[in-house]
């Protein structure tokens, strides 16, 4: 039996969305859930003193080019997003405003396709507001409500438990108190939640 673990994703990661469609491929087989940490990866980076591969230029291209290879073979509807990078901050504290909605898978699954299926510009604000209006939420008070100071510090202490915990980057799995980081490791971090 499938025990529910963590999932520490960030809407900027390619590799989260890809983690994230095996993740609900994997509750609809198992009928688990898992449970979906946001965090905000730029700050997790900023905390431990390192660089994302996406800023170094041969890692970069190569990142295209793996993220399209792995979407192939899970049977996934991917483009790269040529906006990258994604400015996620407020989508990101969007997270907790759908939780408190009871919208937050609903949210999460929007987003990640917006971005990585649909390629729009999320960091234009008109864009932004379309797509919550598309998705019946009213984008004044969502984002307003976003930015209070009680989301803010949710994401920021996500993010702070993180980084006390190792985490480095997203998308990382944690069961059992142990860490498996990116999408390639999903099927370890089963086997963890199997014991």
């Amino acid at each position: 039996m499938i025990k529910p673990f963590d999932f520490y994703f960030d809407f900027v990661s390619p590799y989260s969305f890809l983690a994230h469609k095996e993740i609900r491929k994997i509750e609809k087989k198992e009928g688990i859930k898992f449970r979906y940490k946001p965090i905000l990866v730029g700050g997790l980076h900023n905390l431990h003193g390192i660089k994302a591969p996406a800023f170094i230029p041969a890692k970069a291209k190569h990142m295209i080019r793996d993220c399209k290879l792995i979407a192939v073979k899970n049977g996934v509807k991917f483009k790269f997003n040529s906006y990258f990078p994604i400015r996620s901050l407020n989508l990101m504290r969007g997270v907790f405003v759908a939780e408190e909605d009871n919208i937050k898978s609903y949210y999460v699954d929007s987003i990640f396709n917006t971005i990585w299926q649909d390629g729009l510009n999320m960091n234009d604000q008109v864009i932004v507001e379309k797509v919550l209006k598309n998705l019946n939420i009213n984008p004044k008070t969502f984002i307003l409500r976003s930015t209070s100071s009680q989301i803010k510090d949710s994401l920021r202490k996500k993010t702070n438990d993180a980084y006390e915990k190792g985490i480095f980057g997203a998308p990382t799995f944690v069961v059992n108190n142990k860490i498996f980081w990116g999408q390639d490791r999903i099927e370890f971090a089963l086997a963890e939640s199997n014991k």
